[in-house]
């Protein structure tokens, strides 16, 4: 079994070094992965400061979830409210370079489940573009993904952040609005 952690061993770090030593440490499953992990990787050397942050208007680094019941054979996805998609839990990481508990807080607060845990290694690297908003211009999200497991017996609460959240099996992704990096996650886990 691989490891599992809980929020408490998690403590948020500033300091990007963090992120930057995670990343390195990933080892990419395809030519596709090493070469989003070398983008990634030169991102934070370019935004040495304020790469973990929102407040860099070209993109910022982005931590997520594919939260798996306790059975091991679905995950939650959130219906998101701004992107009205289909996708895995995730957000931003406001500051935090500790990647991993970046997405294990943010699956705490979108899927409302206490006592998660994550494997603390990374399970996919993702960038992609998010459209503009009011006083927000189009700009990407380098996302790190990672697997976390929910306790036997877990009740999700949606949060303001959805429209819907729902336990999907591989089958039953097919039918959903979604996007190919939430089918690649999917295809990783599952097989």
């Amino acid at each position: 079994m691989r490891t599992r952690l809980g929020i408490e061993a998690l403590p948020r770090r500033p300091d990007l070094e963090a992120a930057r030593e995670l990343l390195r440490s990933y080892r990419p499953h395809c030519e596709e992965q090493a070469h989003t992990q070398a983008r990634m990787l030169a991102f934070i050397d370019e935004h040495p400061l304020d790469a973990h942050r929102r407040t860099q208007l070209t993109g910022h680094l982005t931590a997520s979830a594919l939260l798996i019941d306790a059975s091991g054979t679905r995950a939650l996805l959130t219906h998101h409210r701004k992107l009205n998609r289909w996708l895995q839990l995730g957000g931003h990481c406001d500051g935090d370079a500790n990647l991993a508990g970046a997405a294990l807080r943010e699956a705490l607060e979108e899927s409302g489940i206490p006592e998660l845990c994550i494997d603390p290694m990374p399970i996919d690297l993702d960038i992609h573009s998010i459209p503009a908003r009011p006083g927000e211009p189009e700009h990407l999200h380098l996302d790190t993904r990672f697997v976390v497991h929910a306790p036997a017996g877990a009740m999700e609460r949606l949060s303001e952040e959805s429209h819907a959240l729902a336990w999907v099996t591989p089958h039953e992704l097919e039918a959903l609005s979604t996007d190919e990096s939430v089918r690649r996650l999917f295809r990783l886990f599952f097989g």
